[in-house]
């Protein structure tokens, strides 16, 4: 089981290919991390902002994992608007209830 909640039934090859790898990382951290957040957002993402995302995807995963919880400073070529959407997506402001 990969921990996907979202069908990719009615995405096409490009955004099907970018959600298994989103969940199929290597860690199940960023599985959790980079999943959860293509579930939520690729039906909605341009191409442009895919180009971006895949490049992230490429990043190694300490390096990722360190940028997003600001263990690292973020290399300002990977500091774009999607990077920024996924940081925000998992900050909360209050207890997380499980």
């Amino acid at each position: 089981m990969t921990g996907t909640t979202r069908s990719s039934a009615d995405l096409d090859v490009r955004r099907r290919r970018i959600l298994f790898r989103s969940w199929h990382r290597g860690i199940r951290e960023m599985d959790l991390l980079m999943g959860q957040f293509a579930d939520a957002r690729i039906g909605e993402m341009t191409d442009a902002a895919l180009d971006i995302y895949e490049a992230l995807i490429e990043v190694p995963d300490r390096d990722l994992f360190r940028w997003l919880t600001g263990e690292a400073p973020v290399p300002e070529n990977y500091d774009t608007p999607v990077f920024r959407d996924l940081k925000g997506f998992h900050q909360h402001s209050g207890p997380i209830n499980v």
